[in-house]
């Protein structure tokens, strides 16, 4: 692999993609949320990606034939953790408050960025973001341990998710590998939902709507802006970007489903958004890229860079 310095104008522009996504993921779970009375979050899981997948499939229109060994591998392993981030965050905020289960996703991308960085400023970044996690999960208010484990293992697929993403937005010149990957992660989750929630479905037929709209806010949206995000910045600067998570994730959560935090558990995640944000204020404006290195001759041609 070869080191790219990213563009001074695809560092500025990538804070307000960070930003829209985060707002656009949000608002999507709300909503999802607010659907939690006619069908279970696995079926919300499941058409959030299926109808994903559909929109992308049309609009993208990948060739499957030109796709190749290295490639093919990028998109399966995306898929299967689409599949199983869209059931862990979902099942999560069926038993937390949003901003709470954001703030235990967030540890994901924010363990993510602190790995990859040799900063003494970002450990103590990472210690003070702990700090908040603690506070938040030992708070007054009773936090449901299940909750807990499922917003962590969101945060697990979540970091796993950032690494894959990126790889393969620069295997990929185009949209194809996200269509691919949405593809993959809807074939093992819409067969699941149908078991599970086929009966429910079909008693409340307008969830389907707010399927769709939670496929658009939650998936189709977010998803394209970190791909195009991921292309201008590198995975520590991107997870630290993420800091706002749960802070849209409250105010989201207060504006739209009347959610209420406790005043401890509102300094928690004010100190997790710290934590990133110190970090961000810590780290150098422009960092170096690594750019894919050409395909063996067995995966096919080479990759061209896909840098902006």
């Amino acid at each position: 692999m070869r080191t790219v310095r990213p563009s001074r104008e695809g560092t500025a522009v990538a804070p307000v993609l960070v930003l829209a996504q985060i707002t656009s993921l949000q608002v999507g779970s709300a909503v999802a949320k607010g659907a939690y009375d006619h069908v279970s979050p696995t079926a919300l899981a499941g058409m959030r990606l299926t109808f994903s997948a559909m929109i992308m499939w049309v609009l993208v229109r990948p060739r499957l034939r030109q796709i190749t060994a290295r490639q093919w591998r990028a998109v399966i392993s995306l898929g299967l953790v689409f599949a199983a981030m869209n059931m862990a965050y979902f099942q999560a905020i069926s038993h937390l408050q949003i901003g709470v289960a954001a703030t235990l996703e967030l540890l994901g991308p924010l363990v993510l960025s602190i790995v990859l960085s040799h900063r003494l400023e970002h450990l103590a970044a990472a210690l003070l973001a702990l700090t908040g996690v603690l506070l938040l999960t030992t708070s007054g208010a009773s936090l449901s341990p299940l909750g807990i484990l499922l917003g962590v293992l969101a945060a697990l697929c979540r970091a796993g998710y950032v690494v894959l993403n990126q790889q393969v937005g620069r295997l990929f010149p185009d949209w194809s590998g996200l269509a691919v990957a949405l593809a993959v992660g809807a074939c093992i989750l819409a067969p699941v939902a149908a078991v599970t929630d086929g009966g429910a479905i079909a008693e409340h037929p307008a969830v389907l709507e707010t399927g769709l709209g939670v496929a658009l806010l939650s998936s189709l949206i977010p998803y394209s802006l970190d791909m195009a995000v991921l292309r201008r910045i590198d995975t520590r600067a991107f997870g630290v970007l993420l800091a706002l998570s749960p802070a849209v994730g409250a105010g989201v959560g207060f504006a739209v489903l009347h959610e209420h935090l406790a005043v401890r558990q509102a300094c928690a995640i004010a100190l997790v958004v710290l934590a990133s944000a110190w970090s961000v204020s810590r780290s150098p404006r422009s960092a170096p890229i690594l750019s894919p290195a050409p395909v063996s001759a067995g995966d096919g041609p080479p990759i061209k860079d896909t840098e902006h």
